[in-house]
C-alpha cells in the first residue's frame, strides 16, 4: 500500500540516480507582495519544494503551476494557490550536490489548516516524473517529538502523524 510522505522527509526518484525531493516548512505566512483579493478572509500560508541532486550527473529540472496540487482539510478541498506571490523552479540545472528550492503561497479557512496535503509531479530532462504526496499541517511539527493537537482526535491524520513520529523516534514503546 502507498503511504504519502510527512512533511520533511526527503522522496527519492528511482529513474534519475541521486535525484531527491522534499516538501518542508509548512508554516503560516504572508505573502511579499500583498494578499491576494481573492483570498479574502482567508488565512495564508507557505510551503517549500526542494530538489537536490547528490548524483554524479545535472539534471533539467521544472517545478511550475500545475505540477503542484495543495489540498487541505478532512474532505480535501483545493488551497487558493497564489501565482503572482509564488516561486517556482523553471528549467534549472541542478548540477550534483546542489539544491533549487519553490515557495509556493497559498491560502485555505485557517480551520481546515491542520490536514495540508501537497502532491508534487516534477518535470526532470523533459520527462514526467512519478506523481508524490506529502502530508502534514500547520502546527504539526516537523520533528519527531510532534504533539497531537487538542481537535485531533485518535482516528485523525494528525494523530496518525504524529503516532508515527513517535514510534520512529523510540520503537522500543509500539
Amino acid at each position: 500500500m502507498y503511504e504519502p510522505n510527512v512533511v520533511g522527509d526527503w522522496q527519492e526518484y528511482d529513474e534519475h540516480a541521486g535525484l531527491r525531493v522534499r516538501v518542508h516548512r509548512l508554516e503560516p505566512a504572508e505573502p511579499p507582495r500583498g494578499r491576494d483579493e481573492a483570498a479574502a478572509g482567508l488565512a495564508y500560508f507557505t510551503v517549500r519544494v526542494t530538489v537536490e541532486n547528490r548524483g554524479t550527473r545535472h539534471y533539467g529540472i521544472h517545478l511550475e503551476d500545475g505540477q503542484l496540487d495543495v489540498r487541505v482539510g478532512p474532505d480535501g478541498e483545493g488551497a487558493f494557490l497564489d501565482w503572482r506571490n509564488s516561486q517556482f523552479i523553471e528549467g534549472f540545472d541542478v548540477h550534483p550536490l546542489r539544491r533549487a528550492t519553490a515557495v509556493l503561497y497559498a491560502a485555505a479557512p485557517e480551520a481546515a489548516l491542520g490536514h495540508v496535503d501537497v502532491q508534487v509531479q516534477l518535470r526532470v530532462d523533459d520527462e514526467w516524473a512519478d506523481r508524490r504526496l506529502w502530508t502534514g499541517g500547520i502546527g504539526v511539527q516537523e520533528a519527531a517529538t510532534a504533539a497531537v493537537t487538542v481537535s485531533a482526535g485518535p482516528g485523525s491524520l494528525t494523530h496518525q502523524v504524529a503516532a508515527f513520529l513517535k514510534e520512529q523516534a523510540d520503537p522500543g514503546t509500539a
